[in-house]
């Protein structure tokens, strides 16, 4: 039986172009195509396939999203999430979302079609070509950043959403030291506000990129862009 496979890329000549690629395989069928992700849903439903490649941006939505999504309502879908953006923060949030592999849309057609069959015979394993060279990069990045446990604990009340005020309460210290506190972390980061210190930890593997937290979990008062929908607090 050939691979039932499902396209999702809101680009138009990037379907095209994986369709003719694959009426050049005997062992795979495409059975949906979809533009969105709201089409993906019901086509995924619909056509019941065997592998979905995904790609990172859709129209409507976010393709990470949209592989969680596939990933918690079976987790015997091969999913294989394609993108043009080859940073190592979305290579490891795609390793956290489950898909089973993440594949660059600039990679070799033998590595697109490589990836999709290996989905099809093993979901739940993650493949990715730079995974060993990412994890030796995040390694190092990690070691040059090695956090002290009070600002690992600063950085977790940080991604938990909680202001400067909450912070000093739950230390039991008083607001000017929580200040002083953040302000020491923000500079090991190499950074100056929240999102950034968040987005950084993320990238260094120091807190996990999370999918569909709730946004008003948190209540910055120092006028700095909310983004800790976006993480969970470190393991």
């Amino acid at each position: 039986m050939p691979i039932r496979l499902a396209i999702v890329d809101g680009h138009t000549l990037t379907r095209y172009g994986l369709r003719e690629l694959m009426t050049q395989q005997p062992d795979i069928e495409i059975v949906a195509e979809s533009g969105s992700a709201a089409a993906a849903r019901a086509d995924i439903w619909r056509t019941r396939p065997d592998v979905v490649t995904v790609d990172v941006s859709l129209p409507d939505g976010n393709g990470l999203g949209l592989a969680r999504e596939f990933r918690d309502g079976d987790a015997g879908l091969g999913i294989v999430l394609l993108t043009s953006q080859e940073e190592d923060d979305v290579l490891f949030r795609a390793l956290e979302t489950g898909v089973s592999a993440f594949v660059a849309k600039s990679a070799p057609v033998e590595e697109v079609l490589a990836a999709i069959r290996h989905a099809a015979v093993a979901a739940s394993s993650f493949t990715a070509a730079g995974l060993a060279v990412a994890l030796a990069r995040r390694r190092a990045a990690t070691d040059r950043v090695a956090l002290s446990p009070q600002q690992a604990e600063v950085l977790r009340l940080l991604s938990a959403g909680l202001s400067i005020p909450a912070i000093a309460a739950t230390m039991f210290i008083s607001q000017s030291t929580a200040k002083t506190y953040v302000a020491r972390l923000y500079e090991k980061l190499g950074v100056t506000n929240r999102a950034q210190a968040l987005m950084e930890a993320v990238q260094l593997g120091l807190i996990r990129y999370e999918i569909g937290v709730r946004a008003d979990r948190a209540a910055p008062t120092d006028g700095e862009l909310h983004a800790v929908s976006r993480v969970a607090a470190p393991a």
